[in-house]
C-alpha cells in the first residue's frame, strides 16, 4: 500500500472536494491533502489530531510511517524548515504526513456532525450547507438542567476543562466544532432560537453577547471538541484499510 491509497480511503469518507467547496462558497482558507510524501510502502498509519512531537514519537515507537492528522501539518506557506520541528523529524524518519481539515469537519460522519451526536442531538439545521455535508448546527436535545448537561458533556468528551456560562435549562443547542465561535455562528444561534451555544476558543465579546441574550455558553477545549469525532473517524478508516495497522494517538494534556 502507498500513501495515495490512504489518501483515497480518506477521500472516500471525507471528500477533499468539500474543503475546496467550503473555501469557494464561504470565503475560507484551507490546506488539506498530502503534506509530506516520503515514497515508502505504508507500514502503519497513526491518527493524531495534530502533528506534534509526541505524535511523531508515537509513530516511531509503533512503526507507523504515515501520520494522518486533522489540523494541517502545513497550513500557511512556509519559507523555511528547521531541525527539531515535527515535520522535519518526519522527513528524516521517512514518515509521510496526510491532513484532512475542513473536509473532515464538514463531511457526513465528520467532526462537526460527531460533535452534535456527542451532545445528544441529531438532524437539525445547518449554518453552512455543502453538497454533501456542512458546518454548524442547531438541534433539539432531551431537556435537562445546564448543570446536568455540562456533566454529561464532561463525561462524553473525557474532559474536565469546561467553561460554562448561564443558568437556563438546555433544550435547543447550537454547536460548532473547533474555533467555531464567531459573529456568524453567534448570529445563527440567536436567529434559530438556541438556548445553549457549544464550541471552543471563545472570545469575550461574543460570550458576553450570548449571555446578554440569555443563551448558555459551554466551551470545550478545541482538542476535546474535535478529538471526539476524529477518533471515531479513525475507526472507520481502520475498516477501510484492512491489513494495514491503523492506530490512534490522544494527547491527554490537551483534553
Amino acid at each position: 500500500m502507498r500513501l495515495m491509497n490512504v489518501y483515497d480511503a480518506v477521500d472516500a469518507l471525507a471528500p477533499f472536494a468539500l474543503s475546496r467547496e467550503y473555501c469557494d462558497t464561504y470565503g475560507a482558507y484551507d490546506n488539506s491533502g498530502i503534506m509530506l510524501d516520503c515514497g515508502e510502502e505504508v507500514t502503519g498509519v497513526l491518527c493524531s489530531l495534530d502533528l506534534s512531537h509526541a505524535a511523531v514519537a508515537e509513530a516511531k515507537r509503533t512503526g507507523s510511517n504515515v501520520v494522518f492528522t486533522h489540523h494541517p501539518a502545513i497550513f500557511r506557506p512556509v519559507s523555511a524548515l528547521r531541525a527539531g520541528e515535527p515535520l522535519t523529524e518526519c522527513a528524516r524518519a521517512g514518515i509521510s504526513v496526510l491532513s484532512a481539515h475542513l473536509n473532515l469537519d464538514c463531511a457526513q460522519g465528520g467532526i462537526d456532525e460527531e460533535l452534535m451526536f456527542g451532545l445528544g442531538g441529531s438532524g437539525g439545521k445547518l449554518m453552512h450547507r455543502l453538497t454533501d455535508g456542512g458546518y454548524g448546527r442547531v438541534f433539539r436535545v432531551h431537556e435537562e438542567t445546564l448543570a446536568a448537561f455540562s456533566e454529561r458533556v464532561r463525561a462524553r468528551f473525557s474532559t474536565e476543562r469546561l467553561a460554562v456560562y448561564g443558568d437556563r435549562p438546555v433544550g435547543k443547542v447550537a454547536s460548532f466544532c473547533g474555533a467555531g465561535m464567531d459573529e456568524d455562528s453567534v448570529a445563527f444561534a440567536l436567529a434559530e432560537g438556541a438556548d445553549t451555544f457549544v464550541s471552543s476558543d471563545g472570545k469575550h465579546h461574543l460570550i458576553a453577547q450570548l449571555v446578554q441574550h440569555g443563551v448558555n455558553v459551554v466551551l470545550l477545549t478545541h482538542y476535546a471538541a474535535e478529538n471526539y469525532g476524529f477518533i471515531r473517524f479513525a475507526e472507520i478508516l481502520k475498516n477501510q484499510l484492512k491489513g494495514t495497522p491503523v492506530r490512534t494517538f490522544t494527547d491527554e494534556r490537551l483534553l
